[in-house]
């Protein structure tokens, strides 16, 4: 995920506006809006200012040691699947971007997979998929929460 999905995610997440956030880090709203489009060349400084702002830390790490990245059951799931394309487009339109819910549904999957002990099925992503679309049917009969 690039940085400018994370801030904008971030920012969404809590309700807040760039002016808001802008405020609270003492930065320009146009540096911000720049961020989260992906461009300018942020401080580290700047980088934690932002972070505390929206109530996260800042970590960065440099490392000599490759990490291996394990293969992900859940991403090849969600990826082939057209009903998961469909709830992620979904629940994307309440303010976060799809690379952001793909990635969640993901992550959800994969975790699920190792508290079964064994790797997730495309029945497990159906019935996870149901389970997200009841929810957006209640929220949506609630209204918002804001």
């Amino acid at each position: 995920m690039e940085l400018g999905e994370v801030l904008r995610d971030r920012r969404k997440a809590a309700g807040r506006t760039i002016a808001s956030v802008a405020m609270d880090a003492g930065l320009s709203v146009p540096y911000i809006a720049n961020l989260e489009n992906g461009r300018g060349n942020p401080t580290v400084a700047a980088l934690d200012r932002l972070a505390e702002a929206l109530g996260a830390r800042l970590e960065v790490r440099i490392s000599g040691e490759t990490v291996a990245e394990v293969p992900s059951v859940g991403a090849g799931l969600v990826d082939s699947s057209a009903r998961a394309a469909d709830v992620v487009k979904a629940v994307a339109r309440r303010g976060r971007t799809r690379a952001a819910v793909r990635d969640e549904l993901v992550r959800t999957l994969d975790v699920l997979g190792n508290l079964l002990g064994q790797p997730p099925t495309a029945a497990d992503l159906d019935r996870l998929l149901d389970l997200i679309l009841l929810a957006e049917m209640r929220s949506s009969a609630v209204g918002p929460t804001h």
